[in-house]
């Protein structure tokens, strides 16, 4: 009895004991889940809650920094003095508030008589208007005022917006033109001129009472810095412009492009902790990062040789009813360009109003054609600088001559009108343009060297030039191993090889700088907070030797005084030029009907002061060079002489 007692409190006591170790276990497992969890939360996830509880605590926001602004240069009597190129403006995002607006279809019509109707007036004031033409023009107003009524009539829309990138006094302007009218949005119509409103701390005030807003119900705006461009099209090339990426203005094109980190600057910062209300910050406790400003950029371009070039030729490009043209002035001795601009252009305000984005590249570095006779000039300064002509050596020109590999006879551009030239001197081979004469000395120094000297003078080879998307050139068939006759004949006198404008200006460039070639630039010198740093000119190599460049600088002056360019002689003055008339380059072949027109001239020749291409593309109703790209380098080369007050030598 006493042993079944005991039996029995042995067995409940091994129950108990289970029991206690199953208690045990699960406070283990609970134990050890809730350590794994903190190292989890305390170690490994650290980074996440940190930013976690960081949001909720703390308030931080990016800070844009300033873009830089590019500038003109310019001379005048009191020194240099600089003006914006590219700069930054506060614009108005003008937007409509719906559920505000009494009478949509006032609003819709003041709408179209201050944005539109100017527009549709100046269409139809070129021409005489016919009853067509008003019938058309009463239906588009009818629709724009349609399209105005559907974002107006949203009774309960807060937001609509209705002008993306207004100009302020536009802005004041309209403000006065919505008040000034009768209308039912407000019982006691204000009548205000926009001369006696100004802008203040984001909202429209009379100047006369600073306090008081003039308030348009239903009409709001917004005011946002953008690039601004105050040259419209001037040196839109050289700029290009900026567009929004991710919130984030970013150069597309030119300079813009090429200096878009430089331009952009360093982003800034503001952290700080946040108090129990959301929108409430503590001031005391902050971290701030102020932005850096980007680099401002000073160019070489000179505003009013700018003006004046573009504008001179824009008159000969619709003069002669061309598809284009180009202006390239280079100050020689240092290689920096004076004023670079081309036809079509585009406004960097407004870069998508326009049908074809290929007019964004700059034809003065991008394009690449056939130079023509302008080349005859180059092949030249190679004879003479290895010895195997001078301005007298002599052959006998045949108006034609056939070339080993080619199946029919090279004439000259006067073979039909002049025939054979007889024996001739180097300098009559300028003076005449004489395809013939530019072979015969090729042929003196043969191929090969011929070759090497071209690459010499950069062609083939992009010049660095600070504007990106400068196109290389072609003379592929000049780098071969064992170069054909054919192929450096026809590339003693421009054709078969092609160029840019900026790299066809670079040997004269040479020439006038005593045969030492330059680095071409538009950067005078980059500014940034109180450090400015000079650019520096930059000799790329002594082409030719200094006795060359005068031998062939002499022989581009009888080119003015006796030859095809004695449009180019300006009184008082010792002028150096070429022309070339090339035909434009087709598949399979030449275009019958399509030239390409250029001039390039030095001046004055003693002292060049410039050198100067302009170049006209495809021009109807004039034959050669002479007669459009000749008289537009002319007019333009009379300016600067006259800007920079260059002394009279005869």
């Amino acid at each position: 009895m006493w042993r079944e007692k005991r039996d029995k409190k042995r067995t409940g006591g091994g129950v108990n004991n289970n029991r206690w170790r199953f208690v045990v276990a699960i406070i283990f497992l609970l134990s050890f889940s809730l350590i794994y969890k903190l190292f989890s939360v305390q170690i490994r996830q650290c980074d996440f809650y940190t930013a976690l509880a960081s949001a909720q605590h703390e308030f931080f926001n990016q800070l844009a920094p300033e873009r830089g602004k590019i500038y003109f240069s310019e001379k005048n009597s009191a020194g240099d003095a600089i003006y914006p190129l590219a700069t930054n403006k506060e614009f108005a995002k003008v937007y409509v508030v719906p559920k505000d607006i009494i009478n949509a279809q006032v609003f819709a019509e003041k709408f179209f008589i201050f944005f539109d109707k100017p527009k549709l007036e100046e269409e139809l004031k070129e021409n005489i208007p016919t009853s067509t033409e008003i019938v058309i023009a009463t239906s588009t107003k009818e629709k724009i005022i349609s399209d105005y009524m559907r974002k107006l009539e949203k009774p309960n829309d807060p937001y609509e917006p209705l002008v993306a990138k207004l100009p302020l006094e536009e802005l004041l302007s309209l403000y006065s033109f919505m008040s000034s009218e009768d209308y039912e949005a407000t019982s006691s119509p204000v009548l205000v001129s926009a001369d006696n409103l100004t802008i203040k701390k984001g909202k429209i005030v009379f100047k006369d009472e600073i306090n008081r807003e003039l308030k348009i119900p239903g009409l709001g705006f917004n005011l946002q810095k953008y690039r601004y461009y105050p040259e419209n099209e001037i040196a839109a090339h050289l700029t290009g412009f900026t567009t929004q990426v991710n919130e984030e203005l970013v150069g597309s094109y030119g300079l813009e492009e090429f200096f878009n980190k430089e331009l952009f600057g360093e982003y800034g910062s503001l952290r700080s902790d946040k108090a129990n209300a959301s929108d409430v910050m503590i001031i005391n406790n902050r971290e701030y990062i102020s932005p850096k400003a980007g680099k401002d950029i000073i160019l070489t371009i000179d505003r009013n040789i700018e003006f004046y070039a573009c504008n001179k030729l824009k008159e000969e490009v619709e003069k002669h009813e061309a598809a284009g043209g180009s202006v390239i002035i280079i100050e020689p001795k240092t290689g920096a360009i004076i004023a670079m601009c081309s036809l079509p252009d585009f406004n960097p305000n407004n870069y998508n109003h326009v049908s074809d984005i290929s007019v964004y590249n700059n034809p003065a570095i991008f394009y690449q054609y056939e130079p023509g006779s302008v080349f005859k000039t180059v092949t030249l300064a190679i004879a003479i600088d290895q010895g195997k002509i001078s301005p007298s050596t002599t052959y006998e020109d045949k108006g034609e001559i056939m070339i080993n590999g080619w199946h029919k006879p090279i004439r000259n551009s006067d073979f039909s009108t002049h025939g054979p030239h007889g024996v001739v001197d180097m300098s009559a081979v300028l003076d005449n343009s004489l395809n013939t004469g530019a072979i015969f000395a090729m042929k003196q120094v043969g191929p090969k060297i011929f070759s090497d000297y071209i690459k010499q003078f950069g062609f083939g080879e992009r010049t660095g030039i600070e504007l990106g998307a400068e196109s290389p050139g072609n003379i592929n068939n000049l780098l071969v191993k064992n170069v054909k006759e054919i192929d450096a004949a026809t590339a003693s006198f421009g054709q078969g090889i092609a160029v840019t404008p900026l790299q066809m200006i670079m040997p004269y460039q040479a020439i006038a700088n005593h045969g030492l070639l330059m680095k071409p630039h538009v950067v005078k010198s980059i500014i940034s907070e109180n450090k400015q740093e000079e650019i520096e000119p930059k000799a790329v190599s002594q082409v030719i030797s200094e006795k060359t460049a005068a031998t062939i600088s002499a022989m581009l002056v009888n080119v003015v005084e006796k030859g095809h360019s004695q449009k180019a002689a300006i009184p008082g003055y010792y002028v150096g030029g070429k022309t070339g008339t090339a035909q434009m380059a087709t598949i399979g072949g030449y275009s019958k009907t399509d030239y390409i027109h250029s001039f390039i001239g030095i001046a004055p020749i003693e002292n060049p002061a410039f050198v100067m291409l302009t170049k006209i593309d495809k021009p109807r109703g004039v034959q050669y060079a002479e007669g459009s790209a000749l008289p537009l380098w002319r007019d333009i080369a009379e300016f600067v002489l006259n800007y920079y007050a260059v002394p009279k030598t005869r």
